[in-house]
């Protein structure tokens, strides 16, 4: 199951950016999955949990934008949805050799939503005891 590296590596770089923006805790991550990308959504939710376990991304919620696979043809210029699985020869004029796949295999990190740190804390002179 690829679906565990990729949220491996989500909770990775989620993680290096929360450290860097001094987050306490993340809240929430949003993806854009490609209908291409080959991930299933469920299992890339359940995996997103397993690997936030002890780290700052902890209970945070995933949320997975799906993005619908579209072409072009070059020769004709037609768009169209490809839809799963998927429909390569062109609508417009029947070809098939010369299509190129504009969306479908994103997977991409959109946004992430975390709760900042507490403010540092100043170094106080300690109160001298009473005697």
């Amino acid at each position: 199951m690829h679906e565990m590296s990729i949220a491996m590596a989500v909770v990775s770089q989620v993680e290096d950016a929360a450290q860097a923006g001094g987050a306490r805790v993340v809240t929430s991550v949003r993806l854009e999955v490609g209908e291409l990308a080959g991930v299933v959504p469920d299992a890339l939710a359940f995996c997103f949990e397993l690997a936030c376990a002890g780290t700052v991304l902890e209970g945070a919620a995933l949320v997975t934008e799906p993005v619908a696979a579209r072409a072009r043809c070059r020769s004709c210029t037609d768009d169209w949805a490809v839809g799963m699985p998927p429909e390569l020869c062109c609508p417009g004029c029947g070809r098939a050799t010369d299509v190129e796949l504009t969306a479908g295999r994103e997977l991409r990190i959109l946004s992430v939503n975390w709760e900042d740190g507490p403010a540092p804390t100043r170094h106080r002179q300690p109160i001298p005891e009473e005697r």
